[in-house]
């Protein structure tokens, strides 16, 4: 096990998915849930997240590759699916209960792009190309666990925050989760864009 690697690993996945900062992009998108149902999908859009980060660890470079897809090509899709999504929670539209029975909030968008992004994706790629040997896949391994361990934690009790905000902080918390999640989209799609350019 190579403790400097499991370290670099943790600390840059962690800070890509950032679990604290989707606390308020979880109870805007889960807000008309109950906490049963809050509590389910929290714990499947952990499981999505991490299914398809280890699916990219071990097949990414070949999916890509096969497709014909490039990272830039990733980014904007992600980038532009965030920005739907967005959209819904700055028009109110997510709020009706059609919307979340018509689709599982916890597979998209918080499983993927949300959490296993086209950030993740590609770290969690970087790191397994650089790993020289079984401890370090090892360590990478553990690594993606751990955090994943973390954001399980912080969605899980995410519905503790709902109870202090009540009904009208929850709908503050959405306008800003619109907002931000408006941010990171355009950052992915305008990310895209300059590699095309770089690429050009």
């Amino acid at each position: 096990m190579n403790w400097q690697l499991f370290g670099e690993a943790f600390v840059t996945l962690f800070v890509i998915i950032d679990p604290p900062g989707t606390v308020p992009i979880f109870l805007g998108l889960t807000s008309t849930m109950t906490t049963a149902k809050r509590r389910r999908a929290a714990r499947q859009a952990v499981l999505v997240a991490f299914g398809v980060i280890v699916a990219f660890a071990v097949f990414g470079q070949t999916i890509l590759d096969y497709l014909g897809i490039s990272l830039p090509a990733l980014q904007a899709a992600g980038g532009l699916l965030l920005l739907l999504v967005a959209l819904e929670l700055l028009t109110d539209n997510a709020k009706e209960p059609e919307a979340q029975e018509s689709v599982n909030i916890a597979l998209v968008p918080l499983g993927t792009p949300l959490l296993a992004g086209p950030g993740a994706i590609v770290a969690t790629m970087l790191f397994v190309q650089r790993a020289d040997g079984a401890a370090e896949l090892v360590s990478v391994a553990a690594a993606i666990v751990a955090v994943h361990v973390v954001l399980f934690l912080v969605l899980r009790f995410a519905g503790l925050i709902r109870r202090v905000l009540r009904d009208g902080g929850v709908t503050l918390v959405t306008r800003i989760a619109g907002v931000l999640l408006s941010a990171i989209a355009v950052q992915l799609v305008a990310d895209a864009v300059r590699s095309f350019v770089e690429a050009a």
